[in-house]
C-alpha cells in the first residue's frame, strides 16, 4: 500500500504540475475516448501503457477474462457501460483484448474437474461456448499452448455476444461502429488482432495501420449486410 501511496503523492507534486493545463481541458469538457476497450482485470495488463494513448483516449472496461454476457443474460454492469458508450458517448470501434496467461482461462478450462465459488461458475457460464469450443478443436494441446487459443477463442465468443447488445446492433448494422479482436502477450509486448479476411489472429506490428483499418471494416460490413 505505500507504494501506492506514495505514486499518488508523486502524481500530485510532481507529474500533475507539468500537466496541468491539459487536465484543466480534459475536465473542461465531455470525455470523447476514441474506443471502449474490454479487457482482463489482470493486474500485468495497462491498456493505456500498451497503446500509448492519454487519458481521455480510451473508455475502459475490465471483468475477469473479459467476457460480455449476452444482452439481458447478467445483471452486472456491463450493459450499462456499452450502452453508455455507444448511445451516450458515440464510440465508432469497440476493442474486446484477451492476454496470454490468463488465470481465468485457466480456471475456466478447470472448471469441469475444479470445484469453483458460485459467483465464479455462474460467470463462467458466459464463456461456456469457449471452453466447449477449445475441448472440441484443440484436444492434443496443453499448458500455456492450451491457454492461448481459449484466450483467443474467448475474443472471438465475446465478439459474438456483444453483438446481441441492442445499442452495438443498431449501430452496426448502420455501419456507425466497428469490432476488433485483439490478444496481447505479456512477456513480448506483442498484440495480434483478429483478421475477418484471414480467418486468424495476426500481427499489429507487421501490418500497416490502415490496411488492419479496412481489414476490420469488412468484418463491419458482413454484419451490417447480414443484419439487413
Amino acid at each position: 500500500m505505500e507504494k501506492i501511496l506514495r505514486g499518488l503523492q508523486h502524481f500530485q507534486t510532481q507529474i500533475f504540475p507539468k500537466n496541468a493545463e491539459e487536465f484543466q481541458r480534459l475536465a473542461n469538457k465531455q470525455q470523447r475516448p476514441i474506443a471502449l476497450l474490454i479487457t482482463c482485470s489482470d493486474s500485468r495488463i495497462n491498456p493505456n501503457l500498451v497503446t500509448q494513448t492519454d487519458p481521455g483516449d480510451l473508455f475502459l472496461l475490465r471483468n475477469a477474462g473479459n467476457i460480455i454476457p449476452p444482452f439481458g443474460a447478467s445483471t452486472g454492469g456491463e450493459a450499462a457501460t456499452i450502452d453508455y458508450a455507444v448511445s451516450v458517448l458515440d464510440i465508432k470501434h469497440i476493442i474486446i483484448c484477451g492476454h496470454s496467461h490468463c488465470g481465468a482461462m485457466q480456471a475456466l478450462m478447470r472448471s469441469k474437474q475444479e470445484k469453483l465459488s458460485s459467483a465464479v461458475s455462474n460467470w463462467f457460464q458466459h464463456a461456456e461456448s469457449t471452453r466447449r469450443i477449445i475441448e472440441e478443436k484443440f484436444a492434443d494441446l496443453s499448458g500455456e499452448e492450451l491457454i492461448e487459443r481459449a484466450a483467443e477463442q474467448n475474443v472471438l465468443v465475446q465478439l459474438a455476444h456483444i453483438q446481441t447488445h441492442p445499442s452495438v446492433a443498431a449501430a452496426l448494422a448502420t455501419g456507425a461502429m466497428s469490432l476488433h479482436g485483439w490478444y496481447y502477450r505479456i512477456e513480448t509486448g506483442e498484440t495480434r488482432y483478429y483478421s475477418p479476411s484471414e480467418r486468424r489472429f495476426l500481427s499489429l506490428v507487421d501490418n500497416d495501420p490502415q490496411d488492419i483499418v479496412s481489414d476490420i471494416s469488412r468484418l463491419s460490413l458482413n454484419l451490417r449486410v447480414a443484419g439487413g
